[in-house]
């Protein structure tokens, strides 16, 4: 993590910024987050991510203080300060009054807390485990972008135990939800298959932005079920995230795929990458200007 983090309404030094056992959503992990990427100092595809939080906000009875403009200055001014160039940020809201748990002391309803990472090293194909029960897609806040993310981390953790970078999470029906923070896709005949969002899938911005590009790159895309024999059978499988953009994937669990990356993945990492560069420079001419 990087020196200077913006909490509430102004940047402190780490060491600084104070956080109580009395703000109840800390220990409850009753809050929403986000975590955006940062290229040149421009970080990429804020409005979406706002979208996000504040749909996410909205489902779990948050109230954000501030609106879309405010935020992206406390952005930029944690990217200023620790002097990003290539990197993430995560924005997090946290409840903090409203339990039997939470103090008396002069908190504001939510927190804010923004802070900077360095870019995690992620290169070339990566290999997946799979989990049963993953995910409960008939849960109603399955899908939330929530704090509350012990179950993720928990099963990363054990698929780091087992030698995998990552592990794909399957429902209650037994269907291919998704990794522990990236959307999976599968490639049969040139077209791509994704999970649906019934299948208790998170709407990455990545997800969102490539369901958006596919079909202009002459890519056919699919939401629907898809199963495990599915994915071993597909002629290419990849995921997508903010820190990861599109990877291919060259193993899951003892099977190995050797079409890693494939035509199709390429081509849409490509599409990808081409959509980044043209956001920047057009945020960077604005801010010139």
């Amino acid at each position: 993590m990087h020196r200077f983090v913006f909490h509430n309404d102004r940047v402190l030094p780490l060491d600084q910024v104070r956080l109580s056992p009395g703000q109840v959503g800390l220990f409850n992990g009753w809050g929403v987050f986000t975590t955006l990427r940062v290229y040149h100092g421009v970080p990429f595809a804020f409005e979406m991510h706002w979208n996000r939080l504040k749909r996410d906000a909205d489902r779990v009875n948050l109230t954000l203080a501030q609106d879309a403009a405010a935020l992206q200055d406390c952005i930029r001014r944690v990217i200023a300060a620790n002097r990003v160039q290539q990197g993430c940020i995560r924005v997090y809201f946290i409840l903090n009054k409203g339990s039997l748990w939470s103090s008396d002391e002069p908190f504001p309803p939510v927190d804010l807390i923004v802070y900077s990472v360095d870019l995690p090293n992620r290169v070339g194909p990566t290999q997946l485990d799979v989990m049963p029960h993953g995910r409960h897609a008939a849960n109603p806040l399955t899908g939330t972008k929530v704090t509350s993310w012990l179950n993720n981390a928990w099963h990363l953790e054990q698929a780091h135990r087992r030698g995998f970078d990552d592990v794909i999470l399957l429902n209650e029906r037994g269907e291919v939800v998704e990794c522990t923070a990236a959307n999976i896709y599968c490639v049969r005949e040139r077209t791509v298959i994704t999970p649906p969002t019934n299948s208790g899938c998170l709407l990455g911005v990545t997800r969102e932005i490539l369901l958006e590009l596919a079909p202009r790159a002459g890519v056919n895309v699919i939401e629907r079920a898809l199963s495990m024999p599915e994915l071993y059978a597909a002629d290419e499988v990849f995921i997508t995230s903010t820190t990861r953009n599109v990877q291919a994937i060259s193993r899951i669990a003892d099977k190995s795929l050797p079409n890693a990356p494939g035509p199709i993945t390429e081509r849409l990492a490509s599409v990808l990458s081409e959509y980044v560069k043209t956001y920047v420079e057009s945020k960077a001419r604005s801010a010139a200007s």
